[in-house]
C-alpha cells in the first residue's frame, strides 16, 4: 500500500477514518431495535426481523407480522431526520443533509404504499422507550387480531 490515503473516484468518505467509521454504522440489529424485539417477544410475540412487508417493494421492515400486516420500523435520529435530534454534519453537509433528506422522503413513500396496500405502519424514534415502544407495538397487533376474530400468536 502507498503511504498516502485517497479515496475511491465518486468515493463519499472525506477521510480514511471517516470512511471506516461509516461503513461500522449498523443498519439492521441495533440496540434499540434488540431492546424493543426482546419486549414484544417477552410478551408472546413472534415476528419476522429485517422483512420486506411487500415482496414486491424493496424496503426492509424491522419487525414484520405478516398475519396482522403490521410493518415497525426503528429509526436512527440521525439517518431518519428526527426532529429533535438530528444536527447537520459539518463534514460534507450538502451530501448528508441531502441524504437524510432522501431518507426521510423514502419512509413517508414506504409509509404510503403500505398503507395502501393494508398495512398499519408504526414507527418510533430510536430514543424513545423501548417498554413503550413494545407496549404499543403488541396492542396494535393485539386489537388487529381481536377485529379479525383471531387470538392466537403470529
Amino acid at each position: 500500500m502507498s503511504g498516502s490515503w485517497s479515496p475511491p473516484p465518486g468515493s463519499w468518505a472525506s477521510s480514511e477514518s471517516r470512511r471506516r467509521n461509516m461503513q461500522a454504522i449498523r443498519s439492521r440489529d441495533t440496540a434499540p431495535e434488540w431492546l424493543v424485539r426482546r419486549l414484544v417477544h417477552a410478551q408472546g410475540l413472534r415476528y419476522r426481523v429485517a422483512a420486506r412487508p411487500l415482496p414486491g417493494l424493496r424496503r426492509t421492515a424491522d419487525m414484520v407480522f405478516r398475519p396482522t400486516k403490521v410493518a415497525v420500523f426503528i429509526d436512527g435520529c440521525y439517518w431518519h431526520g428526527c426532529p429533535e435530534h438530528y444536527v447537520s454534519p459539518k463534514t460534507n453537509p450538502g451530501y448528508w443533509s441531502e441524504k437524510v433528506a432522501k431518507n426521510m422522503a423514502r419512509d413517508r413513500d414506504t409509509n404510503e404504499r403500505l398503507s395502501e396496500a393494508g398495512w398499519t405502519v408504526l414507527r418510533f424514534w430510536e430514543h424513545e422507550s423501548p417498554d413503550t415502544c413494545a407496549l404499543t407495538i403488541a396492542a396494535t397487533v393485539d386489537k388487529l387480531r381481536a377485529g379479525r376474530g383471531r387470538r392466537d400468536r403470529d
